[in-house]
């Protein structure tokens, strides 16, 4: 049984180490004949774009010839190798893990990159090469394309980038004008692409881009204004990430039974599936490393993880609230409220960051997408309608929303009232505590809130306290099931099971509408007594029913 490759980018270290791949090499062979011979693909973090850049360079470089057969003989490039295979010197750029607390900072970071860049190009290929210091990052490399061309007469250079927006987002998150001065107008990054752009009329045949979003394209796009951008290409919809198939195909290479699989697949399918990345293609892709990460340590365990969303992977999804604060106030609040209740938006998708504009609503709703944050469900009037892909980016937008909230307020909820409230609906099914929490958000909020608030903000505020109760409830909207439904279902997680459940619907009127709550309360009743005949409900195990109508910040409960 092969290993899985969790945390493994070098593909030539996976296929001699033993361990499964899921081939992704047909893809070589459709960009390869495509016209344009400079590549961009963007796609979130830890969808695999650093191992496709790894088999790349293996496949195209002249160095691993012998050792064709070995590396790719079991995959579809191996038995349908392309004219160009093995026949470039492979320049490679990493611009990851670049330190951006100054420009000063920032920049060293970028040369330092280009730096081992270069090095490692210098060494591979037994070349003269000096490598001065002194000089630019700019300079530097276009000091290599001129030794290369003396040395290396007629010979050509693929040159793969990865990551090349890293440093980029990280400085439109956390130092805006600082990211403005280094990609934009006069900016060094910006002078660096234009040598790169150079050399394709002398050493440079092709070359592959990858990152997260088109951050800096806008303002390269004067210097380096040659590159074909395939993101959002729907023949290459499925190039990075997981299928359904594939995930069924990892789940049999690790010897998991059908029984087994049928109680994983809609756990990862829920956690984990959900992108699209074209309007019109047809297929949904599941993150990558996060069905590597549960499934390696299913098959160590016996058993479902406690936690199903690696460490590491919650860390680099932790930007979002750095991404949401470029974006004005009410643009903001706009976007978190569509987004959690399910409503989903309908907008364009920037193809081209341009920092001097700044980012408006478009811009910033592109960028979720560009992120992972938000991904395509269909159309509308010819645009794409947008929403959350998945409970692991819901839980992340849930938790910024109270983060902001509270920020706003002053307060913080103390673990303890979490604590408590997790016992009372674990133990008791009761809401009390919940509830509670619930009416101090209503309560401190300002009168100017109140305008916009509805049941679906309620709603919103309750679900988002108890997605924070991570390892205890499955919480299932309406939204999610698109159909008529419970406003909310919380069901114990695997690992809980026995706990009680609890299903509740929601009701809000305002305080002109104070005398409507009767009326309100039946309704809400004979709601929860409708979804109480469906099957899968009376299936659920120490069910509680609760009906909630708020007006404004005062909470009525019944439960029935």
């Amino acid at each position: 049984m092969k290993k899985l490759p969790n945390g493994i980018s070098n593909y030539e270290k996976l296929i001699e180490d033993g361990y499964y791949y899921i081939d992704k090499t047909a893809y070589i062979e459709k960009m390869e004949n495509l016209t344009n011979s400079t590549i961009m693909f963007l796609r979130p973090r830890k969808f695999g774009k650093t191992l496709f850049t790894s088999v790349l360079e293996n496949y195209y470089n002249l160095l691993k010839k012998e050792k064709f057969e070995e590396l790719f003989g079991e995959t579809y490039i191996g038995k349908n190798p392309t004219k160009l295979k093995n026949s470039y010197y492979i320049l490679k750029f990493n611009f990851s893990g670049i330190s951006t607390d100054t420009q000063e900072s920032t920049m060293e970071g970028f040369k330092e990159k280009v730096i081992i860049g270069i090095q490692r190009f210098v060494n591979d290929y037994k070349m003269e090469f000096y490598i001065n210091k002194n000089q630019t990052a700019e300079a530097m490399l276009g000091s290599i394309f001129e030794a290369f061309r003396a040395q290396k007469n007629g010979q050509k250079i693929y040159v793969i980038i990865d990551e090349y927006d890293h440093f980029a987002n990280e400085l439109l998150g956390f130092h805006t004008e600082d990211f403005k001065n280094l990609v934009s107008k006069n900016g060094k990054v910006r002078k660096w692409y234009e040598i790169l752009k150079e050399g394709t009329e002398t050493v440079v045949d092709r070359i592959f881009i990858t990152g997260v979003a088109p951050i800096t394209l806008d303002s390269l796009t004067s210097g380096f204004n040659i590159s074909k951008d395939i993101t959002r290409d729907q023949e290459f919809n499925e190039m990075f990430g997981f299928t359904e198939e594939e995930v069924i195909d990892l789940m049999e290479s690790q010897g998991i039974t059908k029984t087994e699989q049928e109680k994983l697949l809609p756990l990862m399918k829920e956690n984990y599936d959900g992108y699209k990345f074209n309007m019109h293609a047809e297929e949904h892709l599941y993150n990558s490393n996060m069905c590597l990460y549960l499934l390696s340590d299913y098959a160590r365990l016996k058993r479902i993880p406690d936690n199903l969303i690696d460490v590491n992977i919650a860390s680099d999804y932790s930007k979002l609230s750095h991404m949401l604060n470029t974006c004005k106030g009410e643009e903001k609040i706009g976007i978190i409220e569509k987004t959690i209740s399910g409503e989903g938006i309908t907008s364009p998708i920037t193809e081209k960051f341009n920092p001097e504009i700044g980012f408006r609503d478009q811009e910033m709703i592109s960028m979720l997408f560009y992120l992972g944050y938000l991904t395509i469900k269909g159309e509308e009037f010819g645009e794409p309608k947008l929403v959350i892909p998945n409970r692991v980016m819901r839980e992340l937008y849930s938790e910024y929303l109270l983060n902001t909230l509270q920020k706003e307020l002053q307060f913080r909820t103390p673990q303890s009232d979490y604590s408590q409230m997790a016992r009372e609906m674990a133990l008791e099914g009761k809401v009390d505590k919940i509830v509670e929490v619930l009416k101090y958000y209503l309560t401190n909020l300002s009168n100017r809130d109140y305008e916009r608030f509805d049941e679906k903000y309620v709603k919103i505020i309750f679900y988002s306290i108890a997605m924070n109760l991570k390892n205890l409830y499955w919480v299932k909207s309406e939204a999610e099931v698109e159909r008529s439904y419970p406003d909310l279902l919380l069901i114990p997680r695997e690992q809980t099971r026995g706990y009680h459940s609890i299903m509740i619907e929601f009701k809000y009127l305002k305080k002109s509408e104070a005398n409507l709550l009767e009326e309100k309360q039946k309704e809400a009743k004979e709601q929860i007594e409708k979804y109480s005949e469906y099957e899968e409900i009376k299936d659920i195990e120490n069910l509680h029913k609760y009906t909630i109508v708020a007006v404004v910040d005062k909470i009525y409960i019944e439960e029935i």
